[in-house]
């Protein structure tokens, strides 16, 4: 009886947001916004049903580990998104929606920016990122920040994708023994797994895309620009980019839609206020009728082929012009790259580095070797550092082959790449897959990926690169990329929710233990 009482007495002092906590698994950005609207739920309930969604599954349950910290202040920026929709004042279409960041994007919460690394873990700078900055002008709750790839993936030519001293390994929520790919693995893995309706990834070369597309998520690498990436830990000022990561195409657009703005402080975004816009006004009206695109054809087994043609199939019959094209062989492209990664990482992390708090220790990329080295066991229990041991050997950003290798590659990847094909075939957009299903998680051997990538020539030309669910191999997603040249994103998104409308290729995951790859594997002996 006594314990009974004590139930009742536990409803009553209970919340009504935590008796009847708001459905957000799955739910969009409208479908948070109309809960708001119709009293059904407020920006902090459904900010708190983020939070307990997060603490039941990332940690325990599937132990998916995609979230390296939730933010104290969560709950006060949702009620302070309540208090304006109640006095009629709502900011926009990110009022009071919780958003997750990748843990190498600076926010003034009072949260480390660790970029997975112990030696950031007190990198507490009391600042947003101008990206993060624009977010909250637009009323969005910035819900704590995701794992990663460490270093953003930089620091080893062997690392694990989605792997980090600070996070420990982020889990496919699709099959948990499957990478997340990255380095935007949390965010990928913490949007497909719902622990928000949409998040923010970096880019440097597949970092936004490839996560997204192995995640079953919508995500877009931005042209160089457009996004500011001051108080962004960085790898390279010529391919760094943040971008929005989503489970549907109009909630990348409307999160993509606020991030679009100049930053004194980065010269590259001086043209970025002409292209600021609402990215999602005009999909409802989209059509792909009559509209021609270059297809790729990469290599990929069987049944990845036949999901490709699928899709293209649904391009057809919307009534796009399909012109198939073929890559230029672009002979040293990849060595160009890595040239320009390898100078632009020492240069700009020693720049980043020399302004965080006391508090951190670690000032240069040299700095940064010795401190993994001193703390090899749990920094480098799996791989090492030889990516950034070379960085560090590199000359300047006024070397003669640093500047010519930056010339050689963005020649290459955009005038006879991106711009080649797309001429030939008279098009504008240019479709491939993103890249192939998920591979294991292999900490002995390293990332063991292969099959068909998108990533490379847009990360190097600067520009813009959608990815979109194309539906399941095996239980596992992939994704098609759609690439234009520089500030062509309004035309991708189109093209893309139209695709998105027509396919409706998204399947949420199941977090199964495995891959769903269907019979056979027992054979016929009982």
């Amino acid at each position: 009886m006594r314990r009974l009482a004590a139930l009742v007495l536990l409803a009553m002092s209970t919340p009504l947001a935590a008796q009847s906590a708001p459905k957000v698994e799955e739910a969009s950005i409208a479908d948070l916004h109309a809960m708001m609207a119709k009293g059904e739920a407020s920006s902090e309930a459904i900010t708190q049903a983020y939070l307990a969604r997060i603490a039941a599954m990332d940690r325990q349950g599937p132990v998916l580990r995609s979230v390296i910290a939730t933010n104290p202040d969560a709950l006060a920026q949702a009620r302070a998104a309540d208090a304006r929709r109640k006095a009629g004042k709502p900011l926009g279409p990110l009022d009071g929606v919780p958003v997750l960041v990748k843990d190498n994007i600076e926010t003034r919460d009072p949260i480390a920016t660790t970029a997975g690394s112990l030696a950031l873990k007190d990198n507490i700078t009391g600042r947003d990122a101008p990206v993060v900055a624009e977010l909250r002008k637009a009323g969005a709750v910035i819900l704590g920040k995701t794992n990663l790839s460490e270093w953003a993936n930089i620091r080893s030519s062997n690392s694990i994708s989605g792997w980090s001293a600070v996070g420990g390994q982020v889990k496919n929520p699709y099959a948990l023994d499957r990478t997340p790919c990255g380095s935007s693995s949390g965010t990928g893995a913490a949007i497909a797994a719902s622990f928000a309706a949409v998040g923010l990834g970096t880019e440097t070369d597949g970092s936004v895309v490839c996560p997204s597309s192995i995640n079953g998520l919508v995500g877009l690498k931005p042209t160089i620009g457009l996004v500011s990436r001051t108080h962004v830990v960085p790898i390279s000022h010529s391919q760094d980019t943040p971008g929005p990561m989503a489970r549907n195409v109009r909630d990348a657009a409307i999160l993509f839609s606020a991030m679009v703005a100049a930053d004194p402080a980065d010269p590259a975004t001086k043209d970025a206020a002409r292209h600021r816009r609402d990215y999602a006004a005009s999909l409802d009206g989209a059509s792909l009728k009559g509209v021609r695109i270059a297809v790729l054809h990469p290599e990929m087994r069987p049944d990845q082929a036949a999901l490709y043609d699928a899709a293209l199939a649904v391009l057809k019959a919307q009534g796009a012009v399909l012109v198939d094209v073929e890559r230029p062989k672009l002979d040293g492209l990849g060595e160009a790259e890595f040239h320009v990664l390898l100078t632009e990482l020492k240069a700009d992390l020693n720049t980043y580095l020399a302004t965080t708090p006391p508090a951190v220790k670690v000032r240069t990329l040299a700095d940064a070797i010795a401190f993994n080295e001193a703390n090899k066991a749990a920094e480098m229990p799996f791989f090492g550092q030889e990516t950034f041991i070379a960085a560090e050997k590199t000359n300047g950003l006024d070397d003669a082959e640093y500047l010519g290798a930056r010339a050689k590659s963005k020649r290459l990847a955009g005038k006879e790449g991106i711009d080649a094909m797309l001429a030939k075939a008279n098009a504008a957009i240019l479709v491939e897959p993103t890249t192939g299903p998920a591979w294991l998680t292999e900490p002995v051997y390293g990332d063991q990926g292969g099959g068909p990538s998108s990533s490379e020539l847009p990360a190097v030309a600067g520009y813009p690169n959608l990815t979109v669910p194309m539906g399941l191999v095996k239980g596992l997603p992939m994704g098609l990329s759609f690439i234009g040249t520089a500030y062509a994103e309004q035309a991708l998104l189109e093209a893309g929710y139209v695709y998105e409308q027509a396919s409706k290729a998204r399947v949420a995951p199941r977090y199964l233990p495995q891959a769903d790859v269907g019979p056979g594997q027992e054979g016929a002996v009982k």
